[in-house]
């Protein structure tokens, strides 16, 4: 686990701007015009739609999507009574993770009131400004009346994640450790050490899966809760048993099935776990220190099922995991509440994706090669894209189906989608290259077969239904490698180039190519030695039909896979030249940057040829060209080097493709700041026009432009380098790429090669 000292953290929260959140306005408002919508008149329309129809607010507001984060700081997490202003660090970071994982908005409302009835009307009387409510760090037992009441007067949801959180995760847990066992929940003994918000919360949720509660020992500070003893709490008495021949844990945990703890650090001893039934399960959630260590109960003895509620040990139990998603779903349907249905529908929906393929994402965070489902993940990680799109669904399904939702969700399918595109784990752009190339998928070779990348991308790519893999290198080692990685190659095709077996394919492949460049001194030996080589190989076997599209550029300096480009494919009439371009998707919109590989100092000629394919490639997306030639100045400012090539380009190219919406010379600003360059040039050809292609004047310019996009916008998804002007589907990924931006890349190739055969 990492260390973390006073310094750091106090360090972390100080610098720069005080704190961990912020408020950002969402429309434009830089001009008159903005403002006055924003505000006054303008902002009166949607006051008086709003007097005629309360649920109007979510339509013309943020209430839709925003969260109050409330506490009174009575009980902060492993800190106690601290107070409400105190514990608004914590209050914040709640926020942060609402908005990282959920993309929900939070205001965080420290209340100062222990009193329930009057935190109680606090909260009531500023519900109106939020689609929800989350209660955090608030004691036991006034917590259990405050979320009660406030569920019974306000109309929209309100959870109190301390107590349901914890349930919902380790209800899911519970259930897959359970089938992992064999056991089934309405036979196990169950003990629970801790009587508060979290451990009753957790213990109702049992009994709604079928928990029994005659198999249930709750204990507390005094020992064992029975039902003959006095001046027990209304929730403490749902849980206290008959049985009066246990009163110590040291007694409960003999024989029992299930351990969860809620209480304090190093409270059960190896023995206590040495008692217990077969195959035990042991949720063991006291922070920061364990009612037992995950290595004592490990030593203890090997056949236990061990959860924590620490991220450096496996099966963690984290909220996280929980309230952006559920909180997600019921504000997209509008709901009034959340109820029993939709936190059981939350704990299905995270106990089915831990025995769904762990997606690659989340063994790269956690440094592995070899999660699934069983004793030692039976809890998805934290970091899994996939909780947004299936707990949030499933919750927002449970609320339409019984009866709280005020909005309907009819195309699942597409709502999911949505949530892909508002989370940034995909964009509209690769959503829509992934549909196209699994209508349409073709045989794509990987020129570097034993890169772990590239491994991982084709079986990736596999799955995802878009292309027929083919691995090139040695097949003992390749599989050797899927072993280690644990990745199952079946239906990916392997090709050791090397084998003798491929002896006749070298030598046919080395025959074409000798005839083809036979003018510029190739020999047929030479052209053979060539075949020992990946890149020739691979992309004769384009050349020739035997595969559809070729991947490389994980290893191979591009120097030398341009120079293979050249001659074994070829470049396209009517070009002479060949370039790439990337595609950002950034919140500002789609941008094409060109070109970002291949020509170093590109002269006129060159540069109109990237400027063709450039429209030529954006409008194979779809897109309509509107292309600004980027440099220094602007129109004629400076007349000499860079500024006047690039404003001859521009001549020639209006004069050649007068349909073209290209224009320039013109600097990045202007070129993104489409109202103050028609006020300040109203003659340009992309007047009332956003650029969406930026070519630039040299290789260094336009790479370092994209990379430097790419590393201070962390949202924006790049895609590419995509290929552009070969004749053939070849194309390159980057040595620091990474597997997403090679399945990327390979959607490109696999559509480029269904195009380029509906050309013949």
């Amino acid at each position: 686990m990492v260390h973390i000292t006073k310094e750091a953290a106090l360090e972390y929260h100080e610098t720069g701007r005080p704190g961990k959140i912020e408020v950002v306005p969402t429309k434009a408002y830089r001009t008159q015009t903005d403002l006055s919508l924003a505000y006054s008149p303008g902002v009166a329309y949607p006051c008086l739609e709003i007097q005629d129809n309360p649920d109007a607010a979510y339509r013309y507001t943020d209430k839709g999507n925003l969260v109050a984060v409330i506490s009174n700081g009575t009980a902060v997490l492993g800190l106690g009574d601290i107070g409400a202003m105190s514990g608004k660090p914590v209050m914040e970071g709640k926020g942060l993770l609402f908005k990282i994982y959920g993309g929900i908005d939070v205001f965080d409302i420290e209340v100062a009131e222990k009193d329930p009835e009057k935190f109680c009307e606090a909260v009531e009387k500023i519900a109106p400004t939020f689609g929800g409510i989350n209660l955090e760090d608030i004691k036991a037992p006034q917590c259990f009346y405050i979320e009660e009441r406030l569920k019974r007067t306000l109309d929209i949801p309100v959870m109190h994640d301390d107590q349901h959180g914890t349930a919902i995760i380790s209800s899911a847990g519970l259930i897959n450790a359970l089938e992992v066992n064999g056991k089934k929940i309405e036979d196990v003994k169950i003990v629970v050490n801790g009587a508060g918000a979290a451990a009753i919360s957790c213990t109702k949720l049992y009994v709604a899966l079928g928990a029994r509660k005659e198999n249930i020992i709750m204990l507390d500070s005094k020992g064992v809760i029975t039902s003959d003893r006095e001046n027990l709490t209304p929730e403490k008495k749902l849980f206290a048993t008959d049985r009066r021949d246990v009163h110590t844990l040291e007694e409960a945990m003999r024989g029992a099935d299930v351990f969860l703890g809620l209480s304090k650090g190093n409270v059960v001893s190896q023995d206590m776990i040495r008692s217990m039934a077969e195959q035990p399960i042991v949720f063991a959630l006291a922070n920061p220190a364990p009612e037992i260590t995950y290595e004592d109960a490990m030593a203890s003895r090997p056949d236990v099922l061990m959860s924590t509620g620490r991220s450096d040990y496996p099966n963690q139990i984290n909220n996280v995991i929980g309230f952006p998603y559920i909180f997600r779903g019921a504000l997209d349907v509008h709901a009034k509440a959340i109820n029993e249905e939709m936190k059981l529908a939350a704990v299905r929906a995270i106990a089915d994706l831990a025995k769904q393929p762990v997606p690659d994402v989340v063994n790269d965070v956690y440094k592995v090669n070899n999660l699934t489902f069983g004793p030692a993940y039976f809890i998805p990680k934290p970091v899994d894209p996939r909780l947004i799109t299936e707990v949030s669904a499933a919750v927002a399904k449970a609320a339409i189906d019984s009866g709280v939702a005020r909005a309907v969700i009819t195309d699942w399918d597409e709502y999911k989608r949505n949530l892909r595109l508002r989370m940034g784990h995909e964009t509209s752009v690769t959503q829509s290259l992934y549909d196209t190339a699994r209508k349409h998928p073709k045989r794509v070779v990987f020129a570097e077969g034993l890169h772990p990348t590239m491994i991982k991308a084709a079986v990736q790519a596999k799955q995802e239904g878009i292309c027929q893999p083919i691995l090139l290198g040695n097949d003992e080692m390749i599989e050797k490698k899927a072993r280690e990685l644990d990745l199952d190659l079946t239906g990916i095709e392997i090709v050791n180039l090397r084998h003798d077996r491929e002896m006749s394919r070298r030598e046919r492949y080395a025959a074409i190519l000798a005839e083809k460049c036979r003018r510029d001194g190739y020999t047929y030996e030479e052209a053979n030695d060539k075949m020992f080589e990946r890149n020739y190989f691979g992309m004769m076997m384009v050349e020739t039909g035997e595969a559809d599209a070729f991947i490389t550029g994980v290893y191979t300096k591009f120097s030398n896979t341009i120079k293979v480009a050249k001659e074994v494919i070829g470049i396209r009439p009517p070009y002479n030249h060949f370039g790439t371009v990337h595609i950002l998707n950034s919140k500002r919109g789609t941008y094409y940057i060109a070109d970002t590989l291949i020509n170093r100092n590109p002269d006129k000629e060159t540069l109109k040829d990237i400027a063709r394919l450039t429209a030529d490639s954006i409008r194979f997306f779809n897109d309509e060209p509107k292309i600004a030639m980027i440099s220094y100045s602007n129109f004629g400012v400076d007349k000499e080097g860079s500024p006047r090539l690039m404003r001859d380009v521009v001549a020639e190219m209006q004069e050649e493709c007068p349909d073209l919406k290209i224009d320039g010379e013109m600097s990045v600003e202007m070129a993104l700041d489409h109202e103050r360059r028609d006020e300040k040039y109203p003659f340009l050809r992309l007047h009332g026009e956003q650029v969406n292609s930026m070519i630039f004047t040299n290789l260094s310019a336009a790479n370092s432009a994209y990379k430097l996009i790419k590393g201070f916008s962390p949202d924006t998804e790049v895609i590419g380098p995509i290929q552009m002007g070969l004749n053939k589907p070849i194309h390159f990924t980057d040595f620091d790429s990474s597997v997403r931006d090679v399945v990327n890349i390979v959607a490109v190739a696999v559509i480029d090669a269904y195009v380029s055969q509906l050309k013949k």
